[in-house]
């Protein structure tokens, strides 16, 4: 056997073994391509805010004052100020839970979208853990990271076999694009090899990536290959591992905060969003986050960490000081879902994730017909 047919019936063992898990997670990836786009869409449609024309949005302090009297028992998680005037402030209060709140009057809008954001839920509870729940997640985890590292080893296969064995004109345009009036195997076949050449690259790049979430290993890996030490144990979403911020009952210390936003806001003139946590407000130092894109883009996002009485800017945590290692690492987290290139990014991401779809269902045609073909040989034999 040759290397071309042991390549071959990887590939297609591959296929038949993880067929089905990559279909779930190729369609849950083309149904999350736009999240943020469609969940602000949406949430901006119900707390659409008309800025009065002789008033500017009301002072940090006075907005979270008129919170605290709203919801006295509640210290927020997070508070969210956008540059957009129409976009109300969202204020984190739980897991999973935002209120908006009109930045010119204090008055307390209600929640987002909930129907959108159950929909995402939904989407992301299958793309990670196969809609598992409890201490099942960890479960469904392992299978999408197997998952991922197996269709990493179809993608790669698959690019070998595509290679023709003869480069011309005519065999690349075979390959390349769909042949008229094509049916049954020949069909299959040809929309494999199309949708398998125009989407190969940027598959691998987003399984690739895959991998390095699932994989603690793959994560170090990245790290090395840039020349850079592992930090502690990373997140899903590219941070940190550790525990989280302790909660303060304590009365919000308020006043100065304005001092320290605007020495945030001065950090970069054309920023979108700036996000805080009330509850530091009570010790020694204050951390904002200066969103300059629209989020998924860690080489537009800085974190400010401010003196709490001098508001002098004491560290600064900005995608191009960080060290190889990290920028390559943050770079595969937002690779994975497009979003490090903005809107094309996604888009080609959600294209990618629909060829997947068509690469799916394809070999597995192709599997049906050839054990049918091979059956058919079994039975007529003598």
């Amino acid at each position: 056997m040759n290397v071309r047919k042991v390549i071959f019936w990887l590939h297609l063992t591959g296929g038949i073994a993880a067929g089905i898990l990559v279909l779930i997670m190729s369609l849950t990836g083309v149904a999350l391509t736009y999240q943020k786009q469609m969940t602000t869409w949406a949430d901006k449609r119900i707390h659409r805010v008309e800025p009065p024309a002789d008033q500017a949005p009301l002072s940090a302090e006075l907005l979270l004052r008129k919170l605290e009297e709203a919801r006295p028992s509640v210290i927020p998680a997070s508070v969210t100020l956008s540059s957009d005037p129409e976009m109300p402030a969202s204020v984190t209060t739980g897991p999973n839970q935002t209120i908006f709140v009109n930045q010119y009057t204090g008055e307390i809008l209600g929640t987002g979208s909930q129907a959108i954001r159950v929909f995402f839920r939904l989407m992301t509870d299958w793309h990670r853990w196969l809609a598992l729940s409890g201490e099942s997640r960890s479960i469904g985890r392992a299978v999408t990271g197997a998952g991922n590292l197996v269709f990493l080893i179809i993608s790669l296969t698959g690019l070998y076999l595509w290679l023709p064995k003869r480069w011309s004109f005519s065999s690349l345009r075979a390959m390349a694009w769909f042949r008229s009036g094509a049916k049954g195997k020949m069909r299959d076949s040809n929309w494999h090899n199309v949708f398998g050449v125009w989407c190969v690259i940027p598959l691998v790049v987003i399984i690739a990536s895959g991998v390095v979430i699932s994989y603690p290993w793959a994560s170090n890996l990245v790290f090395r290959l840039a020349g850079s030490d592992a930090p502690p144990r990373m997140g899903p979403g590219g941070r940190r591992g550790g525990p989280p911020m302790a909660r303060i009952e304590a009365p919000l210390q308020i006043e100065g905060v304005d001092r320290l936003l605007s020495k945030a806001q001065q950090y970069s003139n054309n920023w979108k969003t700036i996000t805080f946590q009330p509850s530091a407000l009570n010790g020694k130092t204050v951390s904002f986050a200066v969103e300059r894109g629209y989020g998924g883009q860690p080489q537009h996002r800085a974190t400010l960490t401010l003196d709490r009485t001098t508001a002098e800017i004491v560290r600064v945590e900005d995608f191009g000081k960080m060290d190889p290692g990290m920028k390559a690492r943050m770079w595969m987290r937002f690779a994975h879902t497009g979003e490090y290139y903005g809107l094309a990014g996604q888009t080609v991401a959600g294209i990618v994730s629909a060829g997947a779809v068509i690469l799916v269902w394809t070999g597995i045609a192709l599997t049906f017909r050839r054990y049918a073909a091979w059956l058919k040989r079994r039975m007529n034999e003598p």
